[in-house]
């Protein structure tokens, strides 16, 4: 089950449940779209791998599977991340 965090991992802009704008790689780190497509080049700094939008979870379910609380909040490292870049789109 998804953990559906909170906010956005380099803005910090909540992204509650139903949010449309909230995007995850594999490993569920969480971005809003503005960061993926501008910031981040749709290639996640954690993994190097590539965003999906965030499933919304159902209104009704949220009292039996609890969204995440927790705030995961690093903002990136653009210089690391354009590295990172740099090596995806060379390989």
């Amino acid at each position: 089950m998804l953990e559906i965090r909170p906010t956005c991992e380099n803005c910090n802009k909540a992204l509650p449940f139903d949010a449309e704008d909230a995007m995850i790689c594999t490993f569920e780190c969480a971005f809003c779209r503005e960061c993926v497509e501008t910031v981040l080049k749709q290639v996640c700094p954690n993994c190097g791998g590539n965003f999906e939008k965030r499933p919304i979870r159902p209104e009704h379910l949220l009292e039996k599977y609890p969204v995440s609380e927790v705030v995961v909040y690093r903002p990136v490292d653009i210089i690391n991340h354009q590295k990172l870049l740099n090596k995806t789109t060379n390989s």
